[in-house]
């Protein structure tokens, strides 16, 4: 059944939402962007589980939102409303000052921006997706290492692989990932 939705393009899922109203086509177009908003968060709060709360508090956010206007490009959108959500955070922590927030801010009309944030987002997409394609052991390295940051030792002590082995699992995996995702470019060609 997910592979099947995992087909339909996100403008049709808006389709039927807007028509039926039924919150299960949100719900797949909200799973299919959770690691993107998860990535757009961590950018901005720089810790975990901030982002977690703040990829929550979006989903709960873009579905009151999506009832008022008419979104055309649903990754854009998303990604906006996750970016301004940030922003609004560290405001209110007293991390960014008012005039620098607003214009930070993202709107609608920053058409110019879309292509810059949909070229990530994609990259970010194919990322995830070729992570998935690893090897358990490489893709659990890469993660700890890259998304988690956390050191070649600290790795090595919560897997229980030796040093030698997290090392040689982050260089096969680096180069597997880059080999995958020049594949993926390829084919999308």
């Amino acid at each position: 059944m997910h592979t099947l939705h995992s087909t339909i393009p996100d403008t049709e899922l808006l389709n039927h939402y807007n028509t039926d109203g039924d919150s299960k086509w949100l719900g797949i177009l909200l799973q299919r962007y959770t690691l993107l908003l998860f990535g757009v968060c961590m950018k901005y709060l720089k810790n975990e589980e901030e982002a977690k709360d703040a990829v929550q508090q979006v989903f709960e956010k873009s579905i009151k939102e999506l009832g008022k206007y008419k979104v055309d490009y649903f990754k854009s959108w998303i990604y906006m409303v996750a970016k301004n959500h940030c922003l609004m955070k560290l405001r209110d922590k007293g991390k960014l000052p008012k005039e620098i927030t607003e214009r930070m801010m993202a709107t609608p009309a920053e058409e110019n921006n879309y292509a810059e944030h949909i070229e990530k987002d994609e990259l970010l997409e194919r990322l995830s997706n070729s992570l998935h394609e690893l090897i358990p052991e490489q893709r659990l390295c890469i993660e700890q290492f890259y998304l988690h940051k956390k050191s070649y030792v600290a790795i090595a002590d919560e897997t229980g692989y030796t040093l030698m082995q997290v090392k040689s699992y982050i260089q096969n995996g680096k180069r597997n990932l880059r080999m995958l995702l020049l594949k993926q470019i390829n084919h999308e060609r």
